[in-house]
């Protein structure tokens, strides 16, 4: 088991859900043992967020991104379950079910991500997700008809 239960963690969830919120990403890992705490959180969406994961241990990030076009524009939730290259293969084997106690918190999104490496974690790559997740895109994107 992994215990989520810092009052920061679930506060932070809470925050980052309220449309009000500048603060848009909060990623967490283990302080000792199986204890998961808040390691940083802010405003600087995904390329902020990507900064916080370490390549040596397995981490959880929640984002809120937004997403649409200019007639809708909504909020929409992003899941990240990380584990970097250099985390070694007990650790890597729990992240699964770590996976599912961190979900009991961060319960609501559109998105779920598993990476291992901070290139799989952009702008790009995560509204790619959130877009094709939301099914139509009329970004403009149309393909050219012949």
């Amino acid at each position: 088991m992994v215990d989520v239960s810092d009052d920061q963690i679930k506060a932070l969830y809470d925050t980052i859900r309220k449309d009000s919120s500048q603060t848009n990403w909060v990623v967490i890992g283990f302080a000792s043992g199986t204890k998961l705490e808040v390691q940083g959180s802010g405003e600087g969406g995904v390329s902020e967020m990507a900064t916080y994961f370490k390549d040596d241990q397995p981490m959880f990030g929640y984002l809120r991104v937004i997403s649409g076009d200019q007639e809708s524009k909504r909020a929409k939730f992003v899941f990240v379950s990380w584990c970097g290259g250099k985390v070694g293969a007990l650790k890597r084997a729990k992240v699964s079910v770590q996976k599912a106690e961190v979900k009991k918190v961060f319960r609501d999104f559109a998105v779920e991500i598993h990476a291992e490496a901070v290139d799989e974690i952009t702008e790009e790559i995560v509204m790619g997700k959130v877009r094709k997740a939301g099914g139509a895109d009329y970004s403009g994107n149309l393909a050219a008809k012949e």
